[in-house]
């Protein structure tokens, strides 16, 4: 049984069994088991008696559902949290095999220079939108999009995710190489990397190219920033949380300047490293940024110079437009000239380095606490979905979800889309009939907007 030194403190009053239907002992053919077994035990051991803990050794195989419901109740999602995050096991699907997990890994996308690895997640009922995920340091693609509740949103909004993850191989930290140049400029290492997992993910799932967005915490964050720098034609929007601007660090020792003390430059200059990071002049990705005011890990001051370089990008006043209080935390948004928000700033007061979570049932809240996942109240992944507009349902989405993307199940499916369409054409047609001359100019526009919207 391998070491288990940061085990969750818990009080229990009597011998203390596993239930095998949540976290079954290790058995042939389930090599994952043993970790999640070990973390778990380890966890409990500490508080059981040496007589008990005799009576456990001779009764391994036997099951108190009784005494595990209050230890589950009160410490099930922290437990599992954490084994999957510290043993990097798959984290298993609600009606998959035990070490099997919801998402799937794709093994072809490309050539992949920075040895990367590729999972996706693709709702049942999917729409053409992607968000792309990118974990921190010391955590998975599945540990990440557990806690920050990504999965969850993604069931319940319909878009399809992408979730790039490093190797030990590549980081000792499991963090993507946010400052190493030959991993952050275009066409190169793990940059290019993730461009080739959007475009295999475009093509495989019919993605629309004007709904594709990307988001990362802390390292992953970092490297959002490298991604909407040196790739801003892929991407409608983006996020970072915890993370650091474009072009601070080009290598170690600057990254840990850039982590500690800040590497401190105009707007203008900010906003000319990412116009040199590729040909792109515009438009540019909207942006949404998050940090915690006490984060010992990022200094919150690079969230300002996030900021400082897209407001630079935008043509945007430095003082906010405006701002308020969103479920009880400051939010500063810039608006551009159409009247959009095209960059918003959160600061949590008194949160340290992670994401914020609001964890619960209510639409606003999803993701579990672990490991630099901070439950504050606020969902910042709920809370940037809505600022890329993924929250709301499109136009005549309730008409044509699904057609333009996957072909239809059967011959019944296909005839039941053609008489909506002929209906809603029809309705259009009798609406604005045509003149004589021809079909009318608003009946016209109609049917332009329909078939636009058909995909």
């Amino acid at each position: 049984m391998p070491p288990c030194s940061d085990g969750i403190s818990v009080s229990v009053p009597r011998v203390i069994e596993m239930n095998m239907a949540i976290f079954p002992p290790p058995q042939r053919g389930m090599p994952d088991a043993q970790p999640i077994w070990s973390i778990v035990r380890c966890s409990i051991d500490p508080h059981i008696t040496a007589a008990n803990m005799l009576l456990l050794n001779r009764n391994e195989d036997m099951i108190s559902i009784a005494a595990m419901i209050p230890f589950l109740t009160q410490h099930r999602q922290p437990l599992k949290t954490r084994a999957f995050a510290r043993y990097r096991v798959p984290w298993p699907g609600p009606n998959s095999g035990f070490g099997l997990s919801h998402l799937a890994e794709v093994h072809e996308f490309g050539s992949n220079p920075g040895a990367l690895r590729m999972f996706k997640y693709v709702p049942e009922r999917a729409n053409s939108a992607l968000v792309v995920v990118l974990h921190g340091s010391s955590q998975t693609a599945a540990s990440y999009d557990l806690g920050a509740g990504w999965s969850t949103l993604a069931d319940r909004y319909g878009f399809v995710l992408l979730l790039p993850q490093q190797q030990i191989a590549n980081n000792p930290n499991n963090g993507f190489n946010w400052f190493l140049l030959g991993d952050i400029e275009r066409g190169r290492g793990e940059a290019l990397s993730i461009c080739q997992m959007i475009e295999t993910m475009i093509a495989a799932h019919r993605i629309d190219r004007r709904r594709v967005f990307i988001t990362g915490l802390s390292a992953g964050g970092a490297m959002a920033c490298v991604m909407l720098a040196a790739y801003p034609e892929l991407f409608a929007a983006g996020a970072v949380i915890a993370g650091l601007p474009y072009g601070t660090a080009t290598n170690v020792n600057e990254a840990l300047e850039s982590m500690v003390h800040v590497r401190a430059r105009s707007a203008r200059e900010w906003g000319d490293l990412v116009r040199a990071a590729s040909p792109h002049r515009g438009p540019w990705p909207r942006i949404s940024v998050w940090h915690g005011s006490a984060d010992p890990v990022v200094r919150p001051e690079n969230a300002d110079e996030i900021a400082k370089q897209w407001i630079d990008l935008h043509g945007l006043d430095h003082e906010p437009t405006g701002e308020e209080l969103v479920d009880g935390y400051p939010r500063r948004v810039w608006r551009n000239r159409m009247g959009d928000d095209a960059i918003e700033s959160y600061t949590i007061p008194g949160m340290a380095h992670g994401a914020p979570l609001a964890t619960g049932n209510g639409e606003q809240h999803c993701g579990a606490p672990g490991a630099f996942l901070l439950d504050v109240g606020i969902s910042s992944s709920y809370h940037i979905a809505k600022f890329w507009g993924l929250t709301k349902p499109r136009k005549l989405d309730w008409i044509f979800a699904g057609r333009g993307r996957n072909p239809p199940d059967s011959a019944e499916s296909a005839a039941t889309s053609g008489v909506v369409r002929n209906a809603v054409l029809t309705a259009a047609r009798a609406k604005w009939p045509r003149a004589k001359s021809g079909r009318s100019s608003a009946s016209a526009a109609l049917i332009r907007l329909v078939r636009w919207l058909r995909g």
